[in-house]
Order: C-alpha cells, then sequence, then structure tokens
C-alpha cells in the first residue's frame, strides 16, 4: 500500500479528530480510513491515535509524525508539479471556504472557467456565514471578512470592501431619512451577530480616525449575510454592507443609501492557509485565481 496516502489519510483524521468525517473529506468510506490508520500503526510498530466513543485524539507518538508528516506531504506536492509547465495538467482536490453571498454571486459563476483551465482538479466547496476552523476542518484555504485575530494561520490581504449605510424605500417612507447621527435615536437597525444570542455592535461609524458605536433599536437580529440583507429589503430597518454587495440593490432602487459621511470603517478581506513550508502548486494557483476575482468585484 502507498504509504504516503496512509500518511495522507493519518493527517486528515488528526486534524479532523473523526473518521467519519475525514473520509468523507478524502472521498474514502469510514472502514478504508480505519484501515489505513491501523496499517500505518501496523508499519511503524507504535499507536498513533487514542479513540474514544466522542473523540479520536492523537497519542504523543501520533503528535511528532503529525508534525512531520505535514511537511512531508506538502514537499511531495511541491515536487510532483515541479516540472508541470502546463497547469491544465493540475491534479488534485481543493477544499474552500468562502461566505455564502461572496460564493453564490461572484465565484460560482466565473468558477466554470477556471475548471476548463484545469479540468483534472477537483473541487470541495464550503460557502457558510460562520467561522469554519481551517486546521481541524481540513480546508486548504478560506476566504474571510473583516479582522484576523488568528494567529496560528497566514492571512494574506486581497482587497478592502468599501461600506455603504443603506435602507429600503418603504422603510425610510414610514420613519423618515436620518441626516445625522442624532436622528439614529428615532431609526431601527437590523442587527447581525455572530451568534445567535450574542451582543451586536450597534451602528458603527469612522470620525477623527476613531471608530464609534451608536446603540440602536431593532426588532430583527440574524446571524447570516442572506438574512441581513433580506431583512433590510423587506424593510425591518437601517443595515451597513460592502458597497459591492449592495450596489445592485441602490442601482435598481430597492435599496437607498443613507449618511454617507457617517459609513463604517472598510472591512479587510483575507485569505486564509496552514502555516507550513509549502502551498501545493493547485492550491496556489486556486488562490491566485481566486484573489483576482475577489479584486475585480472591488473595481
Amino acid at each position: 500500500m502507498n504509504k504516503l496516502e496512509l500518511l495522507r489519510t493519518f493527517v486528515r483524521v488528526s486534524e479532523m479528530s473523526s473518521f467519519t468525517l475525514a473520509g468523507e473529506s478524502l472521498g474514502l468510506p469510514r472502514s478504508t480510513v480505519s484501515e489505513h490508520v491501523q496499517s500505518l500503526e501496523k508499519l511503524l510498530g507504535t499507536r498513533l491515535l487514542q479513540r474514544t466513543t466522542r473523540k479520536v485524539q492523537a497519542t504523543q507518538d501520533g503528535l511528532a509524525l503529525y508534525e512531520r508528516s505535514k511537511d512531508l506531504l506538502a514537499h511531495m506536492d511541491e515536487i510532483e508539479g515541479l516540472f508541470r509547465q502546463d497547469e491544465a495538467s493540475l491534479a488534485g482536490r481543493i477544499r474552500f471556504d468562502m461566505p455564502s453571498i461572496m460564493a453564490r454571486r461572484y465565484v460560482m459563476p466565473r468558477l466554470p472557467e477556471f475548471m476548463a483551465r484545469h479540468p483534472h482538479l477537483e473541487l470541495e466547496i464550503s460557502s457558510t456565514d460562520r467561522r469554519v476552523d481551517l486546521l481541524s476542518e481540513g480546508f486548504d484555504c478560506v476566504v474571510r471578512v473583516g479582522a484576523q485575530p488568528d494567529q496560528t494561520v497566514v492571512a494574506r490581504h486581497v482587497c478592502d470592501f468599501e461600506m455603504f449605510n443603506c435602507a429600503s424605500p418603504a422603510y425610510l417612507q414610514r420613519y423618515g431619512v436620518p441626516q445625522s447621527i442624532e436622528d439614529l435615536a428615532q431609526h431601527r437597525l437590523v442587527h447581525y451577530v455572530g451568534a445567535l444570542g450574542s451582543r451586536s455592535e450597534g451602528f458603527l461609524y469612522e470620525a477623527q480616525g476613531k471608530v464609534h458605536r451608536v446603540a440602536m433599536a431593532g426588532s430583527v437580529t440574524v446571524n447570516s449575510t442572506d438574512g441581513y440583507e433580506s431583512a433590510c429589503l423587506g424593510g425591518f430597518g437601517l443595515i451597513q454592507a460592502p458597497r459591492v454587495g449592495m450596489q445592485p440593490f441602490i442601482q435598481s432602487g430597492e435599496l437607498v443609501a443613507v449618511l454617507p459621511q457617517f459609513t463604517a470603517p472598510a472591512m479587510e478581506v483575507s485569505l486564509l492557509y496552514a502555516r507550513q513550508r509549502h502551498l501545493p502548486l493547485r492550491v496556489r494557483v486556486f488562490m491566485e485565481w481566486l484573489t483576482q476575482v475577489i479584486i475585480e468585484q472591488t473595481r
């Protein structure tokens, strides 16, 4: 049996702490994943994983092997693509995650052109507004919008999204058009939170180099960008969202820009990937393409 494949399986199980999830990400049955790990343990003469009813954890020997295996597998991916002159020959799987609206509006419509250039690649696409764990969930790269406090991964800056304040015509007809920060006391905000039950930041605006927060009333709280956009279109209050996403609604008249002099700080867009010595060529090529697609939306 191919020893590198055994190592790949072991690394994925270690990262995801699950035979089942590792199998799903590798396209293998759970039984095959288990066989791979058992074969590797037999080959090395040591127990690599501690199995319980709830979780799979690496032993001390498993942790040592995991750290070395990551570099070894990265080197092998690099060697495999070292002499390939034609990018169409790139092969393998790329697993990535991005916000749902970004995937639906900007990336998925352009994806056929990328796949036409690289027909032997396989893509696993996650589009969600929750913050996935890049390492434990086995992603090659992740698109994030907003500040990146995680120091355990590499964050490559892609661009900044300029922000808009928006409301629907029906909402403005009912509550009036705010002209100042003081007017916000008579208005409602659609509250966006990372997780339901957490506290909204309120209305944000930047002035004299500082970010200010204004607490506002609001009857609707959402935890997804689709819900945020829909609540605004439905007339439930003001929202603060990237211009790139709101511009089509502004142009169609479905939404109206308000308080343009009091906008939130621009939102940073980053590509995150694991801290390792080498990224496989297929991942680097995909990240360059994805970066270009995102940047083109800001022009």
